[in-house]
């Protein structure tokens, strides 16, 4: 007994064809406009789990500022007194470092007097080993100085004990003037090795 064979199965017709191209066009399309509608949503909410990019995201472009305890001259000019001061963040030891002398080299706007020349100018701070900072004054702290050895030590001490007492780990500053070490700024002081924090000259207000 022979087993009939199945129909053939009848060609589709141009319709049809027609009607699967335009299916399959439709959902290319589709899937094209959620890759592109969706993928930078995608790749934005990956960027934000990660640690390192999150601090771009977030950032307000506000300047990062911290506390800092400057040294200005007392009213009867024979001391310095600590003020506490707002100063920008440095992001490393070594910019935080410069960031406090410029703030106290600065002249102060609030009526405090300062111990140094308003004309002086930082030119570079930097670390060494053993705790060792070196900051590079303009010509303009010897130029401008009013003389005298208080005033001096008023000055020099204003700028390492500034460096010292906010940054513990930094335990030394030697002075250079013009890139160059200098045996004093006007005569009394010996600035020819660093110098360690002198909190003798501060009074406690």
């Amino acid at each position: 007994m022979s087993t009939a064979a199945p129909p053939p199965t009848a060609p589709l017709s141009r319709r049809a064809w027609w009607t699967i191209a335009l299916g399959g066009a439709a959902l290319v399309g589709l899937g094209v406009w959620l890759v592109i509608a969706l993928l930078p949503q995608f790749l934005t909410s990956s960027a934000e789990k990660e640690p390192g990019v999150e601090a771009e995201v977030t950032g307000t472009g506000e300047e990062r500022r911290i506390q800092a305890t400057l040294f200005y001259v007392s009213p009867d000019g024979e001391a310095l007194v600590p003020v506490s001061r707002s100063v920008p963040y440095g992001a490393t030891p070594a910019e935080q470092a410069r960031r406090i002398v410029e703030a106290q080299v600065a002249p102060p706007t609030d009526g405090a007097i300062s111990a140094i020349p308003a004309q002086t100018v930082v030119r570079h701070v930097f670390l060494a080993g053993a705790g060792e900072a070196y900051v590079d004054l303009g010509p303009e702290i010897v130029k401008a100085h009013s003389g005298g050895s208080l005033d001096e030590a008023l000055a020099v001490f204003a700028i390492v004990n500034a460096i010292t007492v906010n940054l513990p780990d930094i335990t030394s500053v030697q002075i250079l003037v013009d890139g160059k070490e200098v045996d004093t700024l006007v005569g009394h002081l010996d600035l020819r090795q660093p110098l360690v924090k002198a909190m003798k000259w501060v009074r406690r207000q």
